[in-house]
């Protein structure tokens, strides 16, 4: 299956400097983006369709220029005149540039690549600054049970607020407090799943989790999956230091392809005899956008 992965997002919170695009801070030694391909590389999926918008030419020469040695073993003889590699990490990966506009948003930018997802009956699509170790094959086998058109992963808010229940009419009286993560609310964690037939629910301009999201619930055609496992966004400084902390201490969930055995690719004609399954709903999943305008 093709992966749209959508990285025209300004990162304005979490910016540096150098002003490099928010797919393209760094986790460890590689961009957030590269640990998002890498996240679906290890399950089978390796043909990538980059939704292209700020600092796209930076993207564009990361990858001109990659190095395979600053992630993976090597042997280095003869005074550097060889240098054999014991693993790789794209050397099979296939990867589509599109510039998709550097103000469009995320309904924008999918419609500006359908025609590099032309002939896929379904396809998968991300943002490109959320991390997961969510058993994929679960989440499609789950959508292809249901026969939908959309999916997306529910997941609860990481957010240190709290939810305050007031009393109307009695002094305003708190009867309830609890934090925003042990609630029943959930948020768009992205980790989209569409069959072709999306792009029938998208009109000129309009934002994905806008109306054609409406549309498709009206039409029953939207489903959610709740996910409880590990799952953050890198929306702010703060959040990048959790990631680097993560990384640099060997305990980075996200890294499936490192800490886990590899969950196999269930077959494109899934029945209810498979043993890849999905975890009970819950109560409720709300469709609002987990991420900031900059995710785009």
């Amino acid at each position: 299956m093709k992966v749209v992965l959508f990285c025209g997002g300004l990162g304005l919170r979490i910016r540096d400097a150098e002003n490099i695009p928010k797919p393209m801070v760094e986790i460890g030694s590689r961009p957030i983006l590269w640990h998002v391909m890498k996240y679906y590389a290890h399950y089978g999926h390796k043909d990538f369709v980059l939704c292209l918008g700020y600092g796209a030419d930076a993207i564009k020469k990361y990858f001109l220029n990659y190095s395979e040695f600053s992630s993976n073993d090597f042997l280095l003889s003869g005074g550097g005149k060889s240098v054999e590699l014991f693993n790789t990490d794209i050397q099979d990966w296939s990867i589509t540039f599109v510039d998709t506009g550097i103000n469009s948003n995320i309904g924008q930018r999918l419609k500006a690549v359908e025609k590099y997802v032309e002939g896929e009956e379904e396809f998968l699509a991300n943002y490109s600054d959320g991390l997961t170790d969510l058993a994929l094959p679960r989440q499609i086998q789950h959508f292809r049970e249901q026969g939908k058109i959309a999916s997306f992963l529910g997941v609860r808010p990481n957010l240190s607020y709290h939810f305050v229940s007031i009393e109307q009419g009695n002094g305003n009286l708190v009867s309830d407090i609890h934090a925003i993560s042990d609630g029943w609310m959930r948020i768009n964690g992205g980790s989209f799943i569409f069959k072709k037939k999306i792009f029938d629910y998208i009109r000129e301009g309009e934002e994905l989790v806008n109306e054609p999201f409406r549309r498709l619930m009206e039409a029953k055609q939207l489903i959610g999956y709740p996910y409880d496992g590990f799952w953050t966004s890198m929306d702010t400084f703060k959040d990048k230091q959790r990631l680097e902390d993560l990384c640099a201490n060997g305990a980075a969930p996200w890294e499936v392809w490192k800490c886990r055995p590899e969950v196999k690719e269930i077959s494109p004609c899934a029945c209810g005899a498979s043993s890849v399954r999905a975890p009970e709903a819950s109560p409720s999943i709300a469709s609002a956008n987990a991420l900031p305008a900059d995710a785009a």
